[in-house]
């Protein structure tokens, strides 16, 4: 004797499957750490040379924040790591 199956149900599926968004990683102001250390950090963490990494300093110190990389969310996690250890601000967040 069979059993009466139930209906399959198919799972609610959203329509909008996004790829996963990339985050930044910003770096922000602060009142501690001197214009050529945080130079000398984004060299350092990212390879940038001198002119990228004074232009993003510059955009920290006269903007109050700039974004500094972009990766996935691990990768991004690490670099804000890595820029705690030296002392620096940062933070994630989404791309938009």
């Amino acid at each position: 004797m069979s059993s009466p199956s139930a209906p399959v149900m198919e799972p609610d599926v959203d329509e909008d499957v996004r790829v996963d968004r990339p985050y930044v990683v910003i770096v922000w102001n602060d009142p501690i750490n001197l214009m050529s250390y945080v130079t000398h950090v984004l060299q350092k963490l990212f390879g940038y040379s001198l002119e990228k990494a004074t232009e993003l300093m510059l955009d920290v110190h006269h903007k109050g924040k700039a974004v500094v990389a972009s990766a996935a969310r691990e990768q991004a996690e690490l670099h804000v790591f890595r820029l705690h250890e030296h002392g620096l601000w940062a933070t994630m967040e989404h791309d938009t």
